[in-house]
């Protein structure tokens, strides 16, 4: 995810190394995404046992978990697979031609099969506070219009944030900037910005506080790749550089 200013284009090979397989690369993919569910939901349950009459500090302690274990996880995969973790990212990382199809998609599937795993293992986890099973589909109605705007703006936002730290060629300044965006944009959007389509789909198995109704997850998922068609579009007017001619 950083700029290659001899070609004038954005590619992502400085954090996508050769040397690493298809199979490594999946592997990054879907263990990370499983973690980042864990964090998520995780979070979100312990949020809601320990603050039970506080959504605000709920809220607080699911970003803030969320945040550090995204500093982490991108930390760690960075240098295997990207640490995508998200569809979304991968979409444009596609359209900007610096992945084929075939690994497009190996990669979204292991990305929607980790998160998923993530939400379970999760739900294991605080079954003796939620008193339910490894899974329970949510009940969280979220598609509204304005939260269906708040996660095209979310997507772009996340999207400018991944490649523009990116063209400093160094992971772990990636890593602080999403971590610390995603955090934020908890708070200041409508939607607490899921601005992840494999989030939504995981998310929808676990009826707790950072859940989402399976009927809404599409109209978030159509969202969200409306914002990675739009942020792909800004990402190669605004980080293409000028040509000396």
């Amino acid at each position: 995810m950083a700029a290659d200013p001899s070609a004038n284009a954005v590619t992502t090979s400085d954090t996508t190394p050769p040397n690493f397989s298809l199979a490594q690369r999946l592997a990054a993919e879907a263990i990370g995404s499983a973690f980042l569910l864990i964090a998520v939901i995780g979070s979100g349950i312990m949020a809601e046992t320990l603050s039970p009459d506080d959504v605000g500090l709920q809220l607080l302690e699911n970003a803030a978990a969320t945040a550090g274990a995204l500093i982490g996880l991108i930390v760690m995969f960075a240098t295997v697979s990207g640490a995508h973790f998200n569809p979304a990212v991968t979409l444009v990382d596609r359209l900007l031609g610096n992945t084929s199809t075939r690994d497009a998609g190996a990669y979204v599937a292991a990305q929607v099969v980790g998160g998923c795993i993530g939400t379970v293992a999760a739900n294991l986890m605080f079954m003796d506070q939620t008193g339910r099973g490894a899974i329970f589909l949510s009940e969280k109605s979220r598609d509204t219009g304005p939260a269906l705007f708040a996660e095209v703006i979310a997507t772009i936002g996340l999207l400018l944030v991944i490649h523009g730290a990116a063209r400093l060629s160094k992971p772990h300044v990636v890593a602080v900037a999403v971590g610390v965006w995603i955090g934020g944009a908890y708070f200041f959007t409508s939607s607490t910005s899921f601005a992840n389509p494999m989030v939504s789909i995981a998310r929808t198995l676990s009826d707790t506080f950072a859940g989402i109704a399976p009927a809404s997850a599409p109209a978030f998922i159509g969202a969200q790749l409306v914002g990675a068609v739009a942020g792909w579009a800004l990402i190669r007017w605004i980080f293409v550089e000028a040509s000396s001619d």
